[in-house]
């Protein structure tokens, strides 16, 4: 009698902004993306938020790095151990950080099927499609259905990102596109999207109240008639992540869930504090 094959494992990274209550209701394995600031080096988790984004208001140095290729060794490893037969490893753009590729390294010294998708994207985008993928697999589908549940979220969905400032963008070279708005006047805030998997610009809107109120237009024009999820994440704590989910809530009828998450302290070292980001993802 031929044994069933066991569980496909689904493995993601920290900037998926993921609550662990989430990851550990699903099982998917979080692999830390790793921050240096100052002299010290160490995973993200390891770090204080509020610690970090004090770092950054006082100007020291905050660097971030992929995790270790040991980290996405071990992390395969421990899921074979458990009886996966396969893994889908689902990650930050590529474009964004090296993450992908070591996650690819520690794939081929594993001895069962490793998939390793570059989403294109981060955030909760992200969050989203590692959370897919976990379902499926958590219904006993195979491989390939977690990837096409992975992939069909993360190609959906959208991320409209609010920052006070683009120069933690510009100290950490992921500015990409979105470098055209700098030397904007102090007053004038920018709002970003992630495209082809990099940072770009949407628009800019003199005042950070208008801001806001643009952030959640493009957010419902995204939307539409869409049944979608979405998700408000912050990076730091922030009364206005309340106001724009009552204007959601509001104006979103097919709206089938929303979530406030924090921001991982690997993309809010590159957005910096006060960054608001809405993700609108399909479902």
């Amino acid at each position: 009698m031929r044994s069933m094959p066991g569980p496909v494992a689904v493995i993601t990274d920290s900037t998926a902004c993921l609550p662990a209550p989430v990851a550990e209701r699903w099982g998917i394995g979080v692999v830390q993306v790793q921050l240096q600031v100052g002299e010290q080096f160490d995973e993200e988790n390891r770090y204080d938020r509020e610690e970090i984004i004090d770092h950054l208001r006082a100007g020291t140095p905050v660097r971030t790095a992929p995790p270790e290729v040991a980290a996405f060794f071990w992390a395969f490893q421990d899921a074979a151990s458990k009886g996966a037969s396969a893994i889908v490893s689902v990650h930050i753009s590529g474009r964004m950080s090296e993450t992908v590729n070591a996650a690819r390294e520690a794939a081929q010294q594993v001895n069962i099927p490793v998939h390793v998708l570059d989403s294109g994207t981060t955030g909760m985008s992200l969050g989203f499609a590692a959370t897919s993928a976990a379902k499926v697999a958590a219904a006993g589908g195979q491989a390939t259905r977690v990837i096409d549940a992975a992939e069909r979220r993360f190609r959906g969905s959208r991320e409209i990102l609010y920052v006070d400032t683009l120069e933690f963008l510009r100290r950490g070279g992921r500015i990409g596109a979105a470098q055209a708005f700098l030397g904007s006047a102090f007053s004038i805030k920018p709002l970003l999207t992630l495209k082809n998997g990099e940072v770009a610009p949407l628009t800019r809107v003199p005042g950070q109240r208008r801001a806001l109120t643009k952030l959640v237009d493009l957010a419902v024009d995204c939307a539409g008639d869409q049944d979608v999820e979405i998700a408000i994440t912050r990076f730091g704590p922030d009364e206005r992540d309340l106001e724009i989910g009552g204007r959601l809530r509001a104006r979103l009828p097919k709206m089938v869930d929303s979530t406030l998450v924090d921001a991982s302290m690997i993309l809010g070292a590159h957005l910096g504090p006060g960054a608001i980001g809405i993700t609108v993802s399909p479902v």
